[in-house]
């Protein structure tokens, strides 16, 4: 069978997007169907400033750490970051273990390679320092060291996985950010391929969020151009998603039980207020930070915006630029990025949610024609009437695309419309974003998406 057939009948087993919220589910627990009523805020705790990197050997001492795995990747292990953080370690005698060897993209087989190295050294602590590729890979050691019985799938997102509640206290989690992009110091979400389907999935839970994110904009300063782009597309999409996704009251049928409340839980006017102020950051800072590294206030800025966006789509969540960009980075034939390892065929996260956004927005802006028309202005600084909300908002987005080099759409990354069927058969299963999707998700609208991302210029 092929894997998009496999696929394809994974899904039909799904009946809805969330396997609290399926059908299934409540003929079995007999809840009443009714929508959503309530939200739940959940963030870490995050400390923000020039220089807090250097106080992690204090929090881990605090909290009477004795035995610390630190996890971060093979690139970043010799550079100031990781170096900071070390020395801070050695500085409050707090002994540590370093695994240095979390993929860029992680997948099943690296995430259950650093979980083996975790469970092996016992620690009482775990501190990640690098981008969400380590700080998401930590979430899943840290998840699978405390249920070391578990299978790899329990947790996994459905219909892929079995989406289990996580019901047991964590070791505490520290991360250190060094990308202003995922926002990942302060969700509960770990993102990974996926690779005897080649699909991208995840495990979503609040359980795993940092407990602390020490956000230093002083580790950022030194990525380069491409890293910073990309990154920043990702923080401006992650705020746009969740700002335009389906509203909270329109979710359903409400859970039995709070436990089984997703982390993504529609645009809600607690998360808004995150995700309109990352979008006012990103239109100041993020062209930018991208064009002068030397711009030390527009990088500051942006770490800034990463973790605002970070806290608004962690509670309402994001819908189909990323759920459209899992099949795009992983079916990737031999797409390499400048500025990014030579070694591996790779499509950057930020690269493959941004890419298909001018045709998303477009799909999208029937839903919520007035908060279309309320990005495009924050983001262009014209006056848009709602009506042209979702044209203008596309119009804005290839602007900033084509004005920071991002490549003219999935032509350019070596897509072809011969593609799309494939590209949809692994954007399908991405039930945790698409079912806040303020659309339809089935085949036919999914495709007419990908084949207008074909070319965006």
């Amino acid at each position: 069978m092929s894997k998009g057939r496999h696929l394809l009948k994974l899904i039909r087993k799904t009946t809805d997007c969330c396997p609290m919220h399926s059908q299934s589910y409540n003929r079995l627990s007999n809840a009443p169907l009714r929508k959503e009523y309530a939200i739940e805020m959940a963030c870490s705790a995050i400390r923000y400033g020039p220089g807090v990197t250097e106080e992690v050997g204090m929090d881990l001492q605090n909290i009477g750490a004795e035995r610390v795995a630190v996890i971060t990747d093979g690139n970043l292990v010799n550079l100031p970051p990781v170096q900071k953080a070390l020395h801070a370690l050695e500085k409050a005698r707090v002994p540590f273990e370093v695994y240095d060897r979390v993929r860029v993209e992680p997948t099943d087989t690296s995430f259950k390679e650093c979980i083996s190295f975790v469970r092996n050294l016992q620690p009482d602590a775990i501190l990640a320092v690098g981008g969400g590729s380590v700080i998401d890979t930590a979430k899943a050691a840290n998840l699978y060291t405390t249920y070391s019985e578990a299978d790899f799938l329990d947790f996994v997102n459905p219909p892929i996985g079995k989406g289990l509640p996580v019901t047991k206290h964590l070791l505490p989690l520290l991360a250190v950010p060094t990308t202003a992009g995922t926002g990942s110091e302060t969700t509960g979400v770990a993102v990974f391929d996926y690779e005897p389907l080649k699909a991208k999935t995840g495990i979503a839970n609040r359980a795993i969020r940092p407990t602390l994110g020490l956000v230093d904009p002083d580790n950022i300063i030194s990525m380069p151009a491409r890293v910073t782009a990309y990154s920043g597309f990702d923080v401006l999409c992650h705020a746009i998603e969740s700002y335009t996704a389906l509203s909270y009251t329109e979710r359903g049928p409400a859970p039995e039980n709070p436990k089984f409340r997703p982390a993504y839980q529609g645009s809600n006017p607690l998360s808004d207020v995150w995700s309109k102020h990352a979008c006012h950051i990103v239109s100041k800072y993020f062209k930018r930070a991208v064009q002068d590294p030397e711009d030390y206030e527009a990088r500051c800025q942006m770490h800034l915006a990463s973790s605002m966006a970070g806290v608004g789509f962690g509670n309402a969540g994001v819908h189909l630029c990323h759920g459209l960009s899992y099949s795009i980075s992983g079916l990737n034939r031999d797409y390499r990025s400048i500025d990014y390892s030579d070694e591996i065929k790779l499509i950057p996260h930020g690269l493959s949610v941004c890419i298909t956004a001018p045709a998303v927005f477009s799909a999208t802006a029937d839903s919520s024609p007035e908060r279309h028309a309320e990005i495009a202005e924050i983001l262009g600084g014209k006056t848009v009437r709602k009506e042209d909300g979702g044209e203008a908002l596309s119009d804005v987005l290839r602007e900033y695309l084509h004005t920071l080099g991002v490549p003219d759409g999935l032509n350019a990354l070596g897509y072809t419309d011969e593609d799309v069927p494939a590209l949809v058969a692994g954007a399908l299963p991405q039930k945790r974003v698409m079912c806040i999707s303020p659309i339809d998700t089935s085949a036919e609208p999914l495709a007419e998406i990908y084949s207008n991302s074909m070319k965006n210029y």
